[in-house]
């Protein structure tokens, strides 16, 4: 009878903790999903930030510059929308077009609030004093913050 008891109550045990071990996995494992999902989602909007960045053209550049206001926020945002008048005239009077092409990207740090990005992009620019176009390579480091279930650049900087 103590035997069958002992037994019971080493199978309760192992029981209670093979479904902690269990719980525990599961919950870190979910947490790293989570962290993993965070980083794609970053990456993504970095990327997609840049791309609309480097990528505008004159011929519909009210479409581009809506593409870059719309994933921006704060004072980026804000700078960016106050050229936007200055910038059209030029872009047109240059007859500017510019392809970009995102070649890295890379997070800095993150957490479930903001992040900071490089990246690294090529883009192909012609205008009226390169009508025959000339490539350019930006390194940037964009700043993004989580709002409204979306990521949003608060700022681009040009670096090294």
């Amino acid at each position: 009878m103590r035997h069958s008891r002992a037994v019971a109550a080493a199978l309760v045990v192992a029981t209670v903790l093979t479904t902690a071990s269990a719980l525990w996995l599961g919950f870190a494992l979910a947490g790293q999903r989570e962290a993993e999902q965070r980083r794609q989602d970053v990456l993504a909007a970095a990327r997609r930030s840049a791309l609309n960045f480097t990528s505008l053209d004159y011929r519909h550049y009210g479409r581009d510059s809506a593409n870059v206001l719309e994933g921006a926020t704060g004072d980026f945002k804000k700078q960016f929308a106050a050229q936007t008048e200055q910038l059209t005239e030029l872009v047109g009077r240059n007859k500017s077009v510019s392809e970009g092409q995102v070649l890295e990207a890379g997070i800095v740090r993150s957490d479930e609030r903001s992040a900071r990005v490089l990246v690294v992009a090529d883009s192909e620019v012609t205008n009226t004093a390169v009508p025959r176009g000339e490539a350019r390579t930006y390194r940037l480091q964009l700043d993004l913050v989580h709002r409204g279930g979306r990521w949003l650049t608060s700022d681009v900087e040009f670096v090294g």
